[in-house]
């Protein structure tokens, strides 16, 4: 924020600025110049690498982190990049939460409770809303966590949130007080603004997608910093509001100052013609998902919160001023769909209606918005739940199966590794063997299987004790069967690399209860499918059981 009122503060807001131009290319080449020659590639991207790190790196986050995220993110934003500083911010509290958990040598499971006490307190410290930091953590990170561990999380909400307010005041992004109640005639209208930031959800997420796509077909870093922070400021100085977390808008909106969208912009005089106005909302709604993706495709650092709840306003504005400009004797209150629209698209989006009905509560310092915001928030998340399953922090992973959420079973077998699962202690034959090879490797073995090796560990095949038992006693037998007469080769094996959900349907098409595991054609051992169910039920109940000492 230092850096913008520096940047930005003596703009005439009667005239467009071509300052938008440049300012934005600028803030992402210096990001890029920051991760490439004093982070070295490691700044990672926001809660979907946070998520990977807490599910699948031991909640182990990188100690640069506890910095790196500030720094890279405050370039950015401060220099026009059109995204949120809440995704760096939570990441920095997870990170602090993350390396105190290693300097006192605790377990995974405390490490990560850690993560969340960071990230609640982020959230706490940003929005003064403890409550919904202490969700956040429950719907957007952990997913599930046992009642001791809410006394911590709340701790380090309100701690985030009290030191924030005696170092800022109140107001540290917004803060909003209802001078307008709820009327129960409005219902039916807060229904359809539901139904609508489920749409506008949908289409933030699948186009964020489109707009990263567009410039990471350009190969080098430096060319798509250049080329997207150009892109960003042709969007920018036509749409002024565009420029960083976008909520001097929402401010603006909410004191029901909408003319102040088309300050420093080439339509300020149209600032008193109320259907251009409600036209530019539209406009800025469906051009801010570009800007946001431009941004982190062409290196920015930030995350999708702000522009969510920037995109959410504009869409409870539209929809109010729309019904209020047609004079249908409907006399909607502007201010309440602002707000109300920030839960709906927030909700939609991430997937997190109880985060974003309690974060607008708390913002505006009241509950008297409880029942709009519920059922706004809930019927967006409907919405966007019959096109999309996976929120949009969850979406990349989940497509690459790196994480399954929302399904413990699946995530718990997940969590398991599969080199840890192989076992080795089979007694091979070789191929060129014979029948006496084979019994001298059963009376060496307690295994019933035998893995069939040529050289450097070929794997050709198995024989199963079955297979020898009407023939070990034949001494004619020993030594005119060969091994190659015995063995077979399974259809099914599993290698490196393969997800445990894969594994587990090779199981299945296959029927039987162990399959190699191989690197390339070279024999590494066997999996067996006892032994996963057994690991699985430990896991499980370390998973789910309730831990009275998780405060200790």
């Amino acid at each position: 924020h230092g850096i913008q009122n520096l940047l930005i503060e003596g703009f005439s807001v009667s005239k467009s600025n071509y300052l938008f131009f440049l300012l934005p290319l600028v803030g992402i080449v210096l990001t890029v110049v920051y991760k490439v020659f004093f982070n070295k590639g490691k700044l990672g991207g926001g809660i979907p690498n946070l998520l990977y790190t807490i599910y699948k790196k031991s909640s182990l986050v990188h100690k640069d982190k506890m910095y790196s995220q500030l720094i890279s993110s405050g370039i950015t934003v401060g220099f026009g990049g059109s995204v949120g500083l809440e995704a760096p911010i939570v990441s920095t509290g997870a990170a602090f939460g993350s390396n105190l958990g290693r300097l006192f040598h605790v377990g995974y499971k405390k490490r990560t409770l850690l993560i969340g006490c960071g990230a609640a307190a982020a959230i706490g410290g940003i929005f003064g809303a403890p409550i919904a930091g202490v969700i956040f953590v429950l719907e957007v990170l952990l997913l599930e966590l046992t009642i001791p561990a809410f006394i911590p999380l709340l701790i380090s909400a309100v701690t985030g949130t009290l030191v924030s307010t005696i170092a800022y005041g109140e107001d540290v992004i917004f803060h909003f007080e209802l001078t307008e109640s709820f009327h129960y005639t409005d219902t039916l209208f807060y229904a359809l603004l539901g139904i609508l930031c489920g749409l506008v959800s949908f289409y933030f997420h699948r186009n964020i997608q489109v707009a990263k796509r567009i410039i990471n077909q350009v190969n080098n870093h430096w060319a798509r910093a250049i080329i997207g922070g150009l892109a960003l400021g042709i969007l920018i100085f036509v749409f002024p509001p565009l420029y960083g977390e976008g909520y001097d808008a929402v401010k603006a909106l909410l004191a029901s100052d909408s003319g102040k969208l088309v300050d420093t912009s080439l339509f300020f005089k149209e600032y008193s013609n109320e259907w251009f106005i409600l036209a530019f909302a539209i406009a800025l709604i469906l051009v801010k998902v570009f800007a946001s993706g431009f941004t982190m495709a062409a290196g920015g650092n930030g995350g999708v919160f702000a522009p969510t709840m920037f995109t959410g306003a504009l869409t409870g504005f539209v929809l109010s001023k729309a019904i209020n400009l047609l004079n249908l004797n409907f006399n909607l209150s502007e201010k309440n769909f602002v707000m109300v629209g920030m839960a709906g698209v927030a909700s939609g989006l991430m997937h997190a209606p109880l985060t974003s009905i309690f974060l607008i509560a708390e913002v505006a310092s009241g509950y008297e918005l409880i029942i709009p915001l519920m059922i706004v928030s809930a019927l967006s998340y409907a919405t966007v739940r019959y096109f999309e399953k996976n929120s949009h922090y969850t979406h990349e992973l989940a497509k690459k199966g790196q994480i399954l959420f929302h399904d413990k079973d699946k995530t718990v077998l997940n969590i398991l590794k599969l080199e840890k699962l192989v076992e080795t202690e089979f007694t091979a034959v070789d191929v060129n063997g014979t029948l006496r090879d084979i019994t001298e490797a059963v009376s060496n073995s307690k295994r019933n299987i035998y893995p069939v090796l040529g050289a450097n560990q070929k794997y050709y095949g198995v024989v199963a004790l079955d297979d020898i038992r009407q023939l070990m006693f034949k001494q004619e037998a020993l030594d005119t069967v060969t091994v190659k007469d015995i063995m077979h080769r399974p259809q099914h094996y599993v290698t490196y690399g393969e997800t445990m959900e894969d594994v587990m349907k090779k199981f299945e098409e296959s029927g039987y209860w162990n399959l190699p595991v191989l690197e390339g054609e070279k024999y590494i051992g066997f999996l067996s499918k006892s032994k996963i169910f057994g690991h699985y039920r430990n896991l499980l109940k370390k998973e789910t059981r309730t831990d009275t000492n998780i405060i200790d």
